[in-house]
């Protein structure tokens, strides 16, 4: 089954490599789990018994130039890549843990050690890459099984897997999420029993590892276990907070936690874009600070979109994601989530959709996917009501685009002309001035054009008693 990967001419020369040097050598890991599950993977683990740098600058010298050697002497470790693969060199280690660290003490060790050390069953095969054991696979926890059953377990009791180094829950959820797997009910228990320890991994690690969750087929599978296991309300409260229905007189509001992964996986089904699924992710994370019963009406979440877009960049600072463009992205599409699911349930004006155009600019298509992934109602005709208001506003963005060039719309009459023209210097009448040629513009009142709109500049300029300078 695996004899694809041992004909490669990459893992033949190693094989010679090792032969010719009389060292050990064994895949490990992730690339051997592949090969069993028929996934395409660029990186190949090798665990060496001895000096695994001795063994990569062998194997980079039979490559030539066409390779690129990498000594990390600290960690005992090297890389060499190949054209699109990253060849990992390690020898076999054995390793135990302090309590307040996930940085192990590492000694040399067996084979066995090795695959001891491993977070998951699946994770801890090898085979053999030196003439005596080329292709034999080694798998003593049963790794083969648990892949063709699809479980997520530990090699260890996992208590000490958990404890050891606790990012492998983390790790496990993402498995479980990615591969739509089972995560052994007594290594799910570990999980909730050490949830805790996850405080000692940096907030990168755990955001990497989120992002991978997210970004998987059907992401509510990794939140559902980082919620039932506990671990969600430690890395990430304020989603946390999003779970539960409260009831007054009678009446309830939807469980905007369950609502919200209703979403993301709406959103996953049409795109992989990382940042697009973090906005469904936190459009609605400020309903449980914006909650309000009002009797006769009932439940609100009034200016939830405001003031979840200005949770957007705590949040990211928090979890450590990039505070840049992406951000923002994210920001703007949490801020105006609404708007076209308004524009949809009522008459939809030329002045309503350039007002969303020139908010969106670029983001609109992204922001029109995130709307209609947020039509999570069972009510089938209700359903078919909404999408089919969505392709109306669909139709009149793309109409009024076409018309009026809004999107990443500048203005035809710029700061500095308008400064020349009333011989201003900068100012709050400059300011009224491009705020009343933008808003005439938006409400259709003058074309996107220079020369109405340097008409409308002047009528203006006459109201507020300038005089023209130079035209």
């Amino acid at each position: 089954m695996y004899q694809e990967i041992l004909n490669k001419p990459v893992i033949q020369t190693l094989r010679k490599c090792a032969d010719e040097n009389n060292i050990e050598c064994y895949l490990v890991g992730g690339c051997v789990r592949d090969v069993f599950l028929n996934r395409e993977n660029k990186d190949i683990d090798v665990v060496v018994l001895g000096n695994g740098i001795f063994l990569a600058e062998r194997f980079r010298d039979k490559l030539g130039d066409q390779a690129h050697l990498s000594i990390f002497k600290n960690f005992g470790t090297a890389q060499v890549k190949l054209n699109n693969l990253e060849i990992e060199f390690v020898g076999a280690r054995k390793e135990s843990y302090r309590l307040n660290s996930r940085k192990p003490t590492v000694s040399e060790g067996t084979l066995e050690d090795d695959q001891r050390r491993r977070d998951f069953t699946i994770n801890a095969m090898a085979i053999g890459l030196t003439s005596e054991n080329f292709g034999i696979l080694l798998d003593p926890f049963n790794g083969r099984k648990d892949l063709q059953q699809g479980i997520i377990r530990t090699p260890l009791d996992p208590d000490i897997t958990y404890s050891d180094d606790p990012l492998r829950m983390m790790r496990a959820i993402r498995f479980a999420t990615q591969l739509g797997f089972t995560i052994d009910d007594a290594s799910f228990k570990s999980i909730a029993k050490n949830k805790e320890r996850i405080s000692i991994i940096s907030k990168e690690r755990i955001a990497d590892e989120l992002n991978k969750i997210i970004l998987s087929k059907t992401p509510s599978v990794g939140f559902n276990l980082l919620f039932e296991s506990g671990l969600l309300h430690i890395i990430f409260p304020k989603m946390n907070r999003l779970h539960g229905v409260e009831t007054v007189n009678g009446k309830g509001h939807k469980d905007n936690f369950y609502h919200t992964l209703q979403v993301l996986d709406n959103v996953a089904v049409k795109s992989n874009d990382l940042w697009l699924r973090w906005a469904a992710i936190l459009h609605d994370i400020a309903k449980p600070a914006t909650k309000r019963f009002e009797q006769g009406h009932g439940w609100t979440f009034h200016g939830h979109e405001d003031k979840g877009a200005r949770m957007v960049p705590k949040i990211f600072a928090e979890l450590k994601l990039p505070l840049n463009e992406k951000m923002k992205f994210v920001q703007n599409l949490v801020l105006l989530h609404l708007r076209p699911i308004v524009l949809a349930k009522t008459e939809v004006t030329d002045s309503a959709v350039r007002r969303l155009l020139f908010e969106a600019g670029e983001n609109i298509d992204a922001l029109m996917l995130l709307c209609e992934a947020d039509i999570t109602t069972k009510n089938s005709s209700k359903m078919k009501r909404y999408l089919s208001n969505f392709e109306i506003v669909r139709q009149k963005l793309k109409e009024i685009e076409e018309k009026d060039r809004i999107r990443n719309w500048q203005p035809p009459i710029s700061g500095e002309h308008i400064m020349k023209t009333f011989g201003l210097k900068p100012g709050k009448e400059v300011g009224i001035i491009k705020d009343a040629i933008r808003e005439a513009i938006l409400e259709g009142i003058i074309p996107n054009e220079f020369d109405a709109a340097q008409n409308f500049m002047l009528t203006k300029g006459r109201e507020m008693n300038l005089s023209v300078s130079i035209i």
